[in-house]
């Protein structure tokens, strides 16, 4: 039995796994749980142990796997953590980023860019890609951080995956307006837009398709022009730091 299917399973039953009870110092402690796991699952590959933002919770990943242990060690838990300021499932976005770093980077010159509202700030050198639903108050946040970029071209892919078929009808709105880019703001800022011409195309299916060919799975989700995936709504300083330094390994 292995060591994921050995904590899923205590884990659903008493919501624990009860391994030790020592309090050590941080590299001590690394070296003790690498040791245990070492010893009870000799074939299980820790890739990282390391602190997370919430007080005596520590991150563990075993084989491409989420985990979560105290500080002495006591339990490993297998679950979602909340940040109850947000509503944000930290350990979610965190699998996500684990996902993401397995497949790697995407080939960016590959993306259908024409399916995509086109939006460019300043000389629009610097360029992103973006999947985002018009009813995703993430997205409505992210918005809020680009209109800060100079300098970039965006690249928004209509992906309404979260509240059909609202979000499909807002995204064909968007797409079928005669100026995307203003309605696009519109409905981030609003939540509003007038409705599209019933016989107007969009290619919602078309990027569905394309999500999950990259296995979007939330929104947004950015990809720089080095084919990095990003997610969530990050500061401004961030985002324009991590857009400057893809830009840079283009050339």
């Amino acid at each position: 039995m292995t060591l994921i299917s050995t904590c899923r399973r205590l884990a659903a039953c008493f919501g624990f796994l009860v391994l030790a009870s020592v309090a050590l110092p941080v590299h001590a402690q690394e070296q003790a749980i690498r040791k245990a796991i070492a010893e009870k699952f000799p074939n299980a590959k820790i890739e990282s142990l390391s602190k997370t933002p919430f007080p005596g919770l520590l991150e563990l990943v075993v084989d491409g796997t989420l985990f979560y242990t105290d500080e002495k060690f006591t339990y490993v838990l297998d679950g979602s953590v909340i940040d109850t300021k947000s509503w944000t499932n930290v350990s979610q976005q965190r699998r996500e980023d684990l996902e993401a770093k397995q497949q790697g980077p995407i080939a960016f010159k590959e993306l259908p860019l024409d399916q995509a509202v086109k939006i460019v700030k300043g000389n629009g050198r610097r360029v992103i890609a973006t999947f985002e639903d018009p009813n995703c108050g993430y997205c409505k946040q992210f918005h809020s951080q680009l209109t800060k970029l100079n300098d970039v071209t965006i690249y928004t892919f209509l992906y309404p995956i979260i509240s059909p078929p609202d979000s499909v009808e807002k995204s064909r709105a968007v797409w079928c307006s005669k100026d995307r880019a203003r309605a696009w703001d519109e409905v981030m800022t609003s939540g509003k837009i007038a409705p599209a011409a019933a016989n107007c195309k969009a290619p919602i299916d078309e990027v569905l398709k394309l999500g999950q060919k990259y296995n979007v799975k939330s929104t947004p989700t950015i990809f720089l022009s080095d084919g990095q995936r990003l997610r969530g709504a990050l500061p401004v300083e961030q985002l324009d730091q991590a857009i400057t330094a893809a830009s840079k390994a283009r050339k």
